[in-house]
């Protein structure tokens, strides 16, 4: 079997971290489409089980959870009988936590909205920080159990509450309904509310949309398989933790910032992974 060349593995993985789809890639680097998933696909899971090691004993301070919807196979609507109920057939969310400061995704996770999706994600996270946080969430109900399980009292949590209008009738397909105000809610702990917000997880969630295809809303470039979704994931969150300058750092990536890196890392470096 015909291998691909480091220079071709490099196109297609820069190709694909600044938000081409799985054909854009193709008709840009030449590479066939089983091709470039399967390339997806390894590299992806190589990067998971990189970050899984890595990301740890983070110094992380203010973090922000929030969780991202995507589709994978068809539609919630579409779905077959028999594939009701299965994860990755329909519906799934993506959980993420993001440090205010140095902007690291410690963790994140794709499952269903609900508490054990979300008790699993804290407990994950929980298992990755060096010191006690300052947590914030939305006010999804499914968070406090969560919390509680993951942390206990080690931890300054608060919610923050968003309050919503009614939908614009024009507009309630494409844009969220407008905010008409927020409620800061201590749970846990003693969070400095001036720093209770979901602003900046939630323009990661912006920037997911931006750098993978098969997050953009209204799209024909969605997951066919929930394994694909997930490699996506791990290789965008590689790429945004350890290859991509953040603007606020001052030159540097979220993963120096938080100590777990020393350089800007290359897709080449990237792709070496897979090795």
């Amino acid at each position: 079997m015909n291998k691909l060349s480091t220079e071709k593995r490099i196109q297609v993985v820069a190709a694909l971290v600044e938000g081409n789809s799985i054909r854009a890639t193709v008709r840009m680097t030449g590479v066939a489409k089983n091709t470039v998933t399967k390339l997806l696909v390894d590299l992806g899971h190589a990067c998971e089980s990189f970050q899984d090691e890595t990301l740890r004993d983070l110094p992380c301070k203010r973090l922000q959870v929030d969780e991202i919807w995507a589709f994978c196979h068809a539609k919630e609507k579409n779905i077959a009988p028999e594939h009701e109920g299965v994860l990755g057939y329909g519906d799934v969310w993506t959980f993420t936590a993001l440090d205010a400061e140095t902007k690291i995704v410690p963790t994140w996770l794709i499952g269903e909205r609900d508490a054990w999706w979300a008790t699993a994600f804290m407990r994950d996270l929980a298992g990755r920080l060096a010191n006690p946080v300052q947590l914030t969430t939305d006010g999804h109900k499914m968070y406090l159990d969560a919390v509680w399980d993951a942390f206990g009292v080690d931890v300054d949590y608060a919610m923050l509450i968003k309050h919503y209008g009614q939908d614009s009738e024009g507009e309630k397909r494409y844009s969220p309904a407008i905010c008409t105000g927020t409620e800061r809610r201590r749970v846990t702990g003693q969070p400095d509310v001036a720093h209770v917000s979901t602003s900046h997880v939630e323009r990661q969630n912006l920037t997911m949309r931006m750098s993978m295809r098969r997050f953009t809303r209204l799209t024909n470039a969605f997951s066919k398989k929930l394994e694909n979704l997930e490699c996506a994931v791990a290789l965008h969150f590689m790429y945004y933790n350890f290859g991509r300058k953040h603007q606020t750092l001052k030159g540097k990536t979220p993963a120096m910032a938080a100590g777990v890196a020393d350089h800007v890392w290359s897709i080449e470096e990237i792709v070496s992974l897979l090795d």
